[in-house]
């Protein structure tokens, strides 16, 4: 009982430090990704275009590093409370944090998140002098089905294309690390099976569906990961995390993997719960040592 109530009240008092840190934090204009239209867009309408919003850390905490936060739903619509909260608290951090309107089922399919997802790292990376990031520290955070994006994109990146036109579309889509929250990652027998259906269609070919499992994709170019899920998850089963984590080992890729007893999914900062609740001081130690959380030295 001691215990509960010291972990209850430790939660408090980070909660009070967190929401204190919060206080004046403003998101700026969205950023429509592709202002003369998106690949492949089929309307005009707001679910057409994919846009970033910049949460841009204070100055005078301001590491230099980003982060781009990718909520979940199913690839049928985006978790509020998976966006702008986390975009929150990365600035407590002195992170800059973007959040990603990517592109949903059933009107989009698999193309599309990817390239929205790689277009917000090649802008971020072409405008970081302008925002004052470093180009060599941005990484992306998604939960469930925006893990899936988040994981597809650190399987599926590319170098730029050096001749393109657009100059956004010279560099790299490769992020610098990967944060998964209760990730979505397979198509196959542990996949989310309505995560699969907007994303691949209801009779996906057997070479998209291994194409998309993003435990199949890893190689020793796929960045660092940080993992959280609960091993009851009923939703987005714990194998995803786990099958993950086992590509990332044998392809000698650095991760950490956070498995919690119990837990609902969807969890997202993890609340109230005094146990949950205890992965974002996790992984801020986990971004420490991974420069994120400390002005880079010149």
């Amino acid at each position: 009982m001691r215990t509960l109530i010291l972990a209850i009240a430790l939660l408090s008092i980070w909660t009070s430090g967190l929401n204190a840190g919060r206080k004046n934090i403003s998101a700026a204009e969205p950023i429509i990704l592709w202002p003369n239209g998106a690949p492949g867009a089929v309307g005009k309408e707001s679910s057409d275009i994919p846009t970033l919003t910049p949460y841009f850390a204070p100055k005078e905490k301001a590491t230099g590093a980003a982060i781009i936060v990718c909520p979940g739903g199913g690839y049928t619509h985006l978790a509020d409370h998976e966006g702008r909260p986390v975009a929150e608290w990365l600035n407590t951090l002195g992170i800059t944090a973007f959040v990603l309107k990517y592109r949903l089922g059933p009107r989009y399919h698999h193309p599309a998140p990817l390239q929205d997802a790689a277009r917000a790292i090649r802008t971020v990376r072409a405008r970081a002098t302008d925002w004052n990031i470093d180009p060599k520290r941005i990484g992306i955070l998604g939960f469930s089905a925006g893990g899936h994006v988040t994981s597809t994109i650190g399987t599926h990146f590319d170098s730029g294309k050096p001749d393109a036109s657009d100059p956004i579309e010279r560099v790299s889509s490769r992020p610098d690390l990967m944060i998964l929250i209760y990730p979505v990652i397979t198509m196959r027998e542990f996949a989310h099976a309505g995560s699969k259906r907007m994303l691949l269609g209801d009779n996906p070919s057997a070479v998209l569906v291994a194409l998309l499992s993003n435990e199949e994709q890893v190689t020793k170019e796929t960045p660092p990961a940080f993992l959280v899920h609960t091993a009851n998850d009923s939703t987005v089963p714990v194998e995803n995390s786990l099958r993950f984590a086992e590509s990332l080992k044998r392809a000698g890729v650095p991760f950490e993997l956070n498995i919690y007893e119990r837990g609902p999914h969807g969890f997202g900062l993890g609340g109230k719960d005094p146990i949950l609740s205890t992965w974002p001081q996790r992984c801020e130690q986990w971004l420490r040592v991974h420069g994120f959380n400390s002005r880079a030295t010149k």
